[in-house]
């Protein structure tokens, strides 16, 4: 099989790997947010700046906004950074093995593979760090202003993705400073620099007309939503997030960068997953999966360095069908495909016990598991109790949520009821009340007490059951508050909360 063949091959089995599994899968937390930002297109959003949303727009304008379109869209983007992946390899000098070794590590990695389970900013972002790095290899290796042009642009995308593309825009300049000095004393860096800061430009005017929305929610998040660990436990969840398996092969990837003299042109690259390590490594709340964008290029030298050593077929064979079996024993962990039960009893037989990086309790599931559970209960019991008001009172009435998670789900899956949704979240808050007088208002809290201290009177209207969703939203309260002692607009700056 050729090079190009097995890489198309790897790629495509990504795709329809990650498509299928959608079909028993349900809509994630964050993709009912995602869409409600993207039928509110703006230039920036209390925790993401807009290109996914732009790109979400786009894709659901055309083809509609079911489950099957959203992840369509983010396996597509996850096989594409698996292209990549090989074609960083073959760019390194490897072999089909070289490339197919990588491809396969990207392939079984647990939190590479997990990101192309839902549609997100995470997912894009993977694909512009293993972009980015293939320009970059470009420019040093034939420097030229358009390779550099079009690497600035890659960058100010990514960086209207996730603005933590600047950890990638840092360890690039680091590594050249270092590596490559010479190059930055052409213009064809500081023109990529140029073409990113100019992209990027309107979400900062964005953040500055909005008062640095992003910047609060950045402290807020790392002071009270995450938890926090040591540099030694964050390594060890490094391993455990790529899979033990593939640890050899990225690790000899790092070191082949970083020492190989056959590397000693695109240095650089090391020099990317060292400094944003580092960064990360300073502040012990970060999580542990922001690192993720930054393996498929180690995964790429791993395989070149490795090719020489595994000379013969029979090891070469056997290395990559042992990275196919331990990723087919941890793929349901990656991948929604068992039913709850059999989840349960397979994490349990594994050793593995459900967690969030969030300061959060979790039932039988992890969270990552949990954020897609129970959404058309949730809504389905806020609708019963919106249909107990008279036409009257939904003429005036909204409902309160907690979250954007809860907001956007009643936004999606209730639309054809009209329900006009409020929380104090993110850029809920940010949204406004709404226009409406808010006479009546159906609120899902844990708390009667807060509701008698906001309205006149307050009305039973059931409780929140849903299964094995987070268990935050499990057992909430439904209420019908009447007579707002406060107008909404004065009460709006107590419900904000950026986390």
């Amino acid at each position: 099989m050729t090079a190009q063949r097995a890489r198309t091959v790897i790629a495509g089995t990504v795709f329809v790997v990650l498509v299928l599994s959608s079909l028993t899968d349900d809509y994630f937390r964050d993709e009912f947010y995602y869409l409600a930002c993207a039928r509110r297109l703006a230039w920036g959003y209390v925790d993401h700046p807009p290109l996914s949303v732009l790109l979400l727009r786009v894709v659901t304008g055309v083809f509609g906004d079911s489950l099957l379109i959203l992840r369509t869209l983010s396996a597509a983007i996850a096989a594409a950074s698996v292209w990549l992946t090989g074609s960083i390899a073959r760019r390194l000098g490897g072999d089909t093995f070289a490339q197919v070794l990588a491809m396969v590590a990207a392939a079984v990695s647990p939190a590479l593979l997990a990101n192309g389970t839902f549609y997100s900013l995470n997912v894009i972002e993977v694909l512009v760090w293993t972009a980015a790095a293939l320009l970059l290899m470009d420019a040093i290796e034939r420097p030229g202003r358009r390779t550099w042009a079009l690497l600035g642009v890659v960058l100010g995308l990514g960086l209207l993705n996730k603005i933590s593309v600047l950890w990638l825009c840092t360890g690039m300049a680091v590594g050249l400073l270092l590596t490559a000095r010479p190059l930055l004393a052409t213009a064809g860096p500081w023109l990529a620099a140029a073409i990113a800061a100019a992209l990027f430009l309107p979400h900062v005017a964005w953040q500055i007309a909005n008062d640095w929305p992003t910047l609060e929610f950045i402290r807020n998040a790392s002071a009270e939503k995450m938890q926090r660990r040591g540099p030694v436990e964050f390594l060890l969840t490094q391993i455990l997030n790529m899979h033990p398996l593939t640890a050899p092969v990225w690790m000899a990837g790092l070191a082949y960068l970083l020492a190989a003299t056959a590397a000693r042109r695109f240095r650089a690259l090391g020099f990317i997953y060292i400094v944003t390590l580092a960064i990360l490594l300073a502040n012990p709340a970060s999580r542990s999966g922001y690192l993720t964008p930054a393996y498929p290029v180690l995964f790429a030298a791993g395989g070149v360095a490795l090719q020489s050593v595994l000379v013969k077929t029979f090891w070469r064979r056997a290395s990559v069908a042992v990275l196919v079996i331990g990723g087919a024993v941890t793929f349901p962990f990656a991948v929604p495909v068992l039913p709850t039960g059999r989840y349960v009893a397979y994490a349990a037989l594994a050793g593995q016990r459900p967690k969030t990086e969030e300061k959060k309790d979790v039932g039988r599931l992890p969270q990552f598991f949990a954020d897609r559970e129970g959404w058309r209960e949730f809504v389905g019991q806020v609708v019963v109790a919106w249909d107990r008001l008279s036409p009257d009172e939904k003429a005036v009435a909204i409902v309160l949520v907690g979250n954007y998670g809860e907001a956007g789900a009643i936004e999606r899956l209730a639309r054809d009821h009209g329900i006009p949704v409020i929380s104090g979240h993110n850029n809920y808050w940010l949204w406004g009340p709404g226009p409406r007088a808010a006479d009546v208002v159906l609120v899902v809290s844990d708390s009667r007490e807060r509701q008698e201290a906001r309205f006149e009177s307050v009305e039973d209207a059931g409780r929140i059951s849903c299964g094995d969703c987070m268990p935050y939203e499990n057992g909430l309260s439904i209420f019908i508050g009447r007579g707002l002692r406060r107008p909404l607009a004065a009460m709006w700056p107590d419900l904000k909360h950026y986390d």
